[in-house]
């Protein structure tokens, strides 16, 4: 059993997945204009519709296929959702001359989705159009000071729509919102740890059967809890980890450590030199990640042949990835992951991906159910191409040496400060660019390394960390002392969006 959110294109969308996730709802993220046959096969026990960029007043405006109602599921509508339901049913939707873009107070709640709340409460709006009249059998359950349908249901309660978003962070009552819509609808609250655990394990194990299974490990903690449950399932499997001579210091040494005793039959490749030799003189970013994700499988290929066959290759990509890859319907195309974008069109290989629909932090708790070390489960996040994208333009081997140093001192001092696992992912990135400086008495030239630190919950979007000056000046203290290459630190404070958490 699941909610089916159907995305009409709303930036918000896969936070209404992770909001609904997070009260032990199991959701699936389907297009808008999705047939019903398709939602149908989800096992939808209620549907919720997305917001969106466009304008339910206009003719061409994207609708759900009409048969969705007759499904007889509670429906929730968010924003343009709302809209789509109001219009269905006989309502008015109508631009409106005060749009809401922000922070709103709602001044009047009533029925049962809203008790409890107090008047007052702050919600987050962002619409151009609003609800001129409902529908015939509609009642309004809470309005703010510009709008009157803040929110309503029909009679039986089957049908709601709200103007607001309770799916973002600056709705706080958003989540106490979504559960009560929940339980109204009857949805059961079984999407949990062990029920994630349970369901991932049997789904893994009777796809591959009595195959063999090649898998890509990285280190982190998607890929290593991947190798911790092939090998808990008894599922006959390699796990391959590959220094590709772009990884943090120790790195490879502490997987080896991690993993070894844990039943992972992992085999190590030491790639360094065809790496390194493969990127020499490439210096676009996603010709890199092209470059890294092509001699992976290159990798796994020589692996296969000499300790195959193999049947499946099992990568940890997680649904960010997949999203961020233009792996799901509509998504654009932020980024290439090597497991992802960079994969060639004829593998070789069945690709198995058994968390590809699982958010991080469902991922790290699926972890510590399996015994994974939290030495690997907490890491912060490391891409799959490694310190190639955290030096900006060429990665030669020299760069990536000064960008492995100066990261070794940020996650030093982020551990001793108390600060590394306050905030979600860290990174240093070497800039081509020069800069001049002081050193004893002399004039010398050397690089820029900028440093960022972010807050997040799963990687789709992420604040700036707010790092204490005090911690920032010993970075930068040590990193120009202990690096002399570099001659000059600064700290990234841009969100996502606009930007990305990695710089390449």
């Amino acid at each position: 059993m699941s909610v089916v959110v159907l995305d009409f294109g709303s930036q918000y969308t896969r936070l209404i997945a992770r909001r609904l996730r997070e009260s032990n709802v199991f959701s699936v993220v389907l297009p808008g204009t999705a047939s019903v046959d398709r939602i149908r096969a989800a096992d939808p026990a209620a549907l919720v519709f997305s917001g969106s960029p466009q304008s339910a007043c206009r003719p061409d405006a994207t609708r759900p296929d009409e048969r969705v109602y007759d499904l007889g599921l509670p429906i929730l509508g968010i924003c343009y959702g709302f809209h789509l339901l109001v219009q269905r049913f006989g309502g008015r939707v109508a631009a409106t001359t005060t749009h809401e873009y922000g922070r709103a107070n709602l001044v009047r709640l009533d029925g049962p989705l809203l008790d409890g709340i107090e008047p007052g409460a702050n919600v987050w709006m962002s619409h151009a159009d609003s609800v001129e009249r409902l529908p015939e059998d509609w009642t309004s359950i809470a309005s703010s000071d510009a709008n009157p349908n803040a929110a309503a249901t029909s009679a039986d309660g089957r049908h709601v729509g709200v103007q607001f978003h309770p799916e973002v962070a600056h709705t706080p009552i958003g989540t106490q919102f979504l559960e009560r819509f929940l339980d109204r609808a009857g949805v059961r609250r079984d999407w949990t740890p062990d029920a994630i655990r349970d369901r991932i394990t049997t789904e893994t194990v009777d796809r591959v059967g009595g195959d063999r299974v090649l898998l890509a490990v990285s280190g982190g903690v998607d890929s290593s809890a991947l190798a911790l449950l092939l090998a808990r399932a008894g599922i006959d499997h390699l796990a391959v980890f590959v220094d590709h001579g772009l990884l943090r210091e120790g790195e490879r040494d502490e997987v080896e450590h991690a993993l070894g005793g844990l039943g992972v039959c992992l085999h190590v490749v030491d790639a360094k030199d065809r790496f390194l030799a493969a990127l020499r003189g490439v210096d676009d970013p996603e010709a890199k990640r092209r470059t890294i994700g092509r001699e992976f499988i290159r990798v796994f290929e020589e692996v296969a042949a000499s300790r195959g066959p193999f049947r499946f290759l099992a990568q940890g990509t997680l649904y960010p990835d997949v999203i961020e890859s233009a792996g799901g319907e509509g998504a654009a195309n932020i980024k290439s992951h090597h497991n992802v974008g960079g994969l060639p069109e004829r593998l070789g290989f069945e690709l198995l991906e058994p968390f590809r629909l699982l958010f991080k932090d469902e991922v790290r708790e699926l972890a510590s159910l399996l015994g994974l070390p939290d030495a690997i489960r907490l890491r912060h996040p490391f891409p799959g191409p490694g310190l190639a994208i955290r030096v900006l333009g060429e990665a030669t081997e020299a760069k990536v040496a000064l960008a492995r140093r100066a990261d070794r001192v940020f996650v030093e001092e982020l551990r001793a400060s108390g600060w590394y696992e306050r905030v979600w992912q860290t990174l240093a990135v070497l800039i081509p660019v020069r800069t001049v400086g002081v050193a004893g008495d002399e004039r010398r030239y050397g690089f820029v390394v900028a440093l960022r630190a972010v807050t997040s919950t799963d990687g789709m979007t992420a604040d700036w960390a707010r790092l204490p000056a005090d911690l920032l000046d010993r970075v930068s203290a040590r990193i120009t002392r202990e690096v002399p290459e570099i001659g000059r630190v600064v700290y990234d404070t841009t969100s996502k969006p606009p930007a990305t958490i990695e710089w390449e």
